[in-house]
């Protein structure tokens, strides 16, 4: 019965919660103004944000890298600010992320570069985490699992690359900046498909681009469309 409630908690548990959030402008670069989002299991926000740097300081904050002078950042209940080191690197765990930088270390193959964030934050085999990597990379157009270092790919293979790191271990969380720049059709619709799959599973999406042509026709399914300024973020008109 006790595991039965703690699924059913998690179930109900936003993903991502800001209550009043502000940054400490000193220490992230992020303007000092109050931010509020509520993301459910399964929901998904398309943010507007023309300065993809500040989308990227955003997602900082939603994982509890950015101090707060004030506020509440929560993921999956939890405030980051009440988590110790260990906790909050099991929470992150739990995080996909695709960073607009790339995020690569040339200096490994990129299969590591993808295993890596969930060798560190989780306790889940090895073997296991290859398998599920192998079967996103091949969804997402990839012949296997890339052991060259990054920079030895192509632009557009390491985009999906970046995906199957995001993807891998079931996060309960994803948060996007611009993912799908410039891709072909193809990729985009694997990507669609496999956020669908995610989100019908339960996780919370966070979707960043400098405008509407980075998710497409994926509008029409997302729960609410907002815009990021240096003042917080607003709801777009008819979302």
């Amino acid at each position: 019965m006790a595991e039965n409630d703690d699924v059913l908690s998690d179930a109900l548990e936003a993903r991502l919660e800001l209550v009043d959030a502000r940054p400490r402008f000193d220490e992230s670069g992020l303007v000092s103004s109050r931010y509020n989002l509520r993301l459910n299991p399964g929901e998904c926000a398309l943010i507007e944000c023309r300065d993809m740097g500040q989308a990227a300081l955003f997602a900082d904050m939603c994982v509890g890298l950015i101090p707060l002078d004030d506020g509440h950042v929560r993921c999956m209940g939890m405030d980051w600010a009440d988590l110790d080191e260990r906790r909050a690197n099991a929470l992150r765990g739990r995080i996909g992320r695709i960073v607009v930088t790339g995020g690569w270390v040339d200096l490994y193959g990129t299969h590591m570069n993808i295993l890596w964030p969930q060798l560190h934050h989780t306790r889940t085999p090895i073997e296991k985490l290859q398998a599920q990597a192998v079967h996103l990379a091949v969804t997402l157009g990839l012949p296997g699992l890339p052991v060259v270092p990054p920079g030895r790919l192509s632009a557009m293979d390491r985009q999906r690359a970046a995906c199957v790191r995001a993807m891998l271990g079931e996060p309960a969380l994803l948060l996007l900046e611009h993912p799908m720049e410039g891709v072909s059709a193809s990729l985009m619709n694997a990507f669609l498909s496999l956020v669908t799959d995610l989100r019908d599973r339960g996780c919370a999406v966070v979707w960043m681009a400098p405008d509407e042509s980075g998710w497409g026709d994926y509008a029409s399914d997302a729960t609410i469309r907002l815009r990021l300024y240096d003042d917080g973020l607003f709801s777009m008109r008819g979302s």
